[in-house]
């Protein structure tokens, strides 16, 4: 229980906790000790006060389940995320056009989630990653990326600064990535990574009416907020941490919350008009959005800069893991090919080559149907002399290179 308690930080500023109280209207849900639920006046941004060159985390009354591998906190577990099983989801192509044009949720609680704690936090993670940790403060977040000694790419982490630093990384890279970094470990380091997947959900809201949502919850003054930002809640006096960004998009927003109230807050969600993605539209809203996945995008063949994910690297932050192959790919023009968005005109296989005049110009790493009946998108990696007003032919498919929403070529 310490362990999941600590990551929020201690209590500062505020007399009360900030209870998520929205969530509960007209369910005659208890808050803590409470008699039944009564609108609050509305909520007002906090105020922080100055630390270390951060702000620190809301108190929250935190009532967080058991993280001891209890078997009863797994059946709780499993109780609280039969929310998202196929029954809650619909049509993907009403799902992916909320994503588009209203809004839609996501269960990303497969998704992995590594606190690390220790003072050196900052400093180990700014020397391991392509982020400048260094000049973040509590309550602010990023995306950072993790590469090998040569830049080659191996995933994209969504950062959240409380007293501990949380990364959300890719579900087949959460094991992967917590030991690579547990290596890197020495003896003096005031380091600890600790893999808290199990013991929270994560959910992701996306669209353009996704504000709509948060206002008509009570949480209007998180909104316009920048990329990363979060803050701390309470719901039925669980945990509740709500970023900026819904990992496909700088855009929308994340949920971080105990099992015990996802149950809730999912249907909350849903009551205010969100609609439920499952995991295949999960991946094809992916391939449209351009967001590169581990062992697709992001494999030994590619380094981060191809992989369009210069806006998170920092350039001017000092040594780091990667760092002298980037300076020399940025000085020397090195970047000899680029991931795009490929607007194709029929089905094609990830790993067919892309054809130009004959020639192999690049390959194809992931496919998807579009947003329309008989649209299709992949996502490839070409040659950089390889245009939009080319014609390319992946198999027999003919295919248009096109920009995609996710990707940052801003460093080339």
């Amino acid at each position: 229980m310490e362990a999941l308690r600590s990551y929020f930080g201690p209590p500062v500023g505020l007399s009360r906790p900030r209870v998520f109280s929205s969530f509960l209207s007209g369910r005659n849900y208890r808050l803590g000790g409470a008699s039944k639920w009564s609108p609050p006046a509305r909520l007002t941004p906090p105020t922080w006060r100055p630390l270390r060159c951060a702000p620190s985390a809301l108190p929250l009354d935190v009532s967080p389940p058991p993280i001891d591998g209890d078997p009863e906190l797994k059946a709780t577990e499993g109780a609280a995320l039969e929310h998202c099983t196929a029954e809650t989801f619909g049509d993907d192509n009403a799902a992916i056009d909320a994503a588009f044009n209203g809004v839609a949720i996501m269960d990303l609680s497969h998704f992995g989630r590594l606190r690390v704690t220790g003072e050196d936090r900052f400093h180990f993670l700014h020397n391991q990653s392509t982020a400048n940790f260094e000049c973040l403060t509590e309550g602010e977040g990023c995306d950072t990326v993790f590469v090998t000694a040569t830049a080659r790419t191996i995933d994209i982490a969504y950062v959240w600064v409380m007293n501990a630093i949380l990364l959300l990384v890719s579900p087949s890279t959460s094991s992967s990535i917590a030991e690579m970094l547990n290596k890197y470990i020495f003896y003096a380091d005031k380091v600890e990574v600790h893999d808290i997947t199990q013991q929270t959900c994560f959910f992701a809201l996306i669209g353009p009416k996704s504000n709509q949502v948060m206002e008509a919850l009570n949480l209007g003054h998180i909104v316009e907020q920048p990329y990363g930002t979060h803050r701390h809640y309470n719901v039925n006096g669980a945990p509740l941490t709500i970023g900026i960004g819904s990992i496909l998009s700088r855009d929308g927003f994340s949920f971080m919350l105990s099992p015990a109230s996802s149950r809730s807050v999912w249907r909350s969600l849903l009551s205010h008009g969100a609609i439920p993605m499952g995991a295949n539209a999960w991946e094809r809203l992916r391939v449209l959005k351009g967001r590169p996945a581990p062992g697709k995008e992001l494999t030994k063949d590619y380094n981060v800069l191809e992989a369009g994910l210069s806006m998170a690297v920092h350039l001017d932050k000092g040594c780091y893991k990667g760092q002298e192959t980037i300076s020399r790919l940025i000085t020397y023009n090195g970047v000899k090919q680029r991931l795009w968005g490929i607007k194709l005109s029929g089905q094609a296989a990830p790993g067919t080559s892309i054809m130009l005049d004959g020639k192999k110009v690049g390959v194809l790493t992931s496919y998807a149907l579009g947003r329309r009946d008989g649209e299709h998108l992949g996502l490839g990696y070409a040659k950089r002399h390889v245009t939009p007003a080319d014609e390319v032919f992946i198999g027999d498919v003919k295919g248009t290179l096109v920009d995609v929403s996710f990707l940052s070529y801003t460093k080339l």
